[in-house]
């Protein structure tokens, strides 16, 4: 994938000798260009006025709808600083700057909508104090209350390929358990009993699991190899080998649906 922004550029606030940050990433998930431009173009269709996208990132899809929609305005919400002033600056170079806003606040009962469309890829959390895999029901009802009669949801949310060993959860993220994510059947019965209609139901592919993986790390990688004495170097290394080690844990085990949700009246 190729990034809006150069991988040279340092973001606000970071050190330009400091590792880089996601860079390679344009879409912070599993989520191809093809299967994008897919799901941009159906979103599109619905021709929606607002956009609300809970737990944004840098905002880059709601950024290419309000492209395909001339006439619609977005407002993105993530308590990430850092990836909302990239969202911006993306914004302002493709001269969407006036029909969105980046805001750095907490999703949880936010009174931001009903839009037209709300997106929450990868992001349910956000609006949920709840634990695993509580806060997916929680996050249903919500999305339910943010989205107008008649839009759209696009959620993107986690599943279970299939039931982890005890080996593979070992290995995943700390305090990881069988429990913490729907088989892809129960996580469509939830969206049912939440009030919405499932107009398509895909799911990322291992290609593009293995293309979001290697671009998480890529940048910071390369800037390891290139620096393996820095001070951050020790720290980078540390980190950078326990997310690989979760990501051969979790490879094949973790899914992500992309579900296009319609409201029932």
């Amino acid at each position: 994938m190729t990034d809006t922004t150069t991988e040279t550029e340092a973001a606000p606030g970071r050190r330009g000798d400091e590792p880089p940050r996601l860079t390679r990433l344009t879409f912070h998930g599993p989520l191809s260009e093809a299967r994008a431009h897919r799901l941009v173009q159906r979103l599109a269709r619905t021709d929606p006025a607002t956009v609300l996208d809970i737990g944004c990132g840098w905002g880059e899809l709601m950024l290419r709808v309000l492209d395909a929609v001339p006439e619609a305005s977005g407002v993105g919400i993530d308590v990430n600083a850092e990836d909302l002033a990239r969202g911006r600056r993306n914004a302002e170079a493709r001269g969407l700057g006036r029909r969105t806003a980046f805001v750095e606040e907490s999703a949880v009962g936010t009174s931001r909508g009903p839009a037209d469309l709300v997106l929450c890829v990868g992001a349910s959390q956000a609006l949920s104090a709840a634990e695993p895999p509580g806060h997916t029901t929680d996050a249903l009802r919500e999305l339910r209350r943010l989205v107008s009669d008649g839009g759209r949801v696009l959620l993107g949310e986690g599943f279970w390929e299939r039931p982890p060993t005890p080996a593979e959860l070992s290995g995943m993220w700390p305090g990881a358990a069988a429990t913490d994510h729907h088989d892809l059947a129960t996580l469509l019965d939830l969206v049912v009993d939440a009030g919405f209609r499932p107009e398509w139901t895909e799911t990322a592919n291992l290609d593009e699991w293995e293309e979001f993986e290697s671009a998480y790390q890529a940048d910071v990688e390369v800037w390891l190899a290139q620096n393996p004495d820095h001070p951050l170097a020790a720290e980078t290394r540390e980190r950078l080998d326990r997310h690989r080690a979760q990501w051969m844990s979790y490879r094949g085990v973790l899914g992500i649906a992309y579900l296009t949700l319609v409201p029932a009246r």
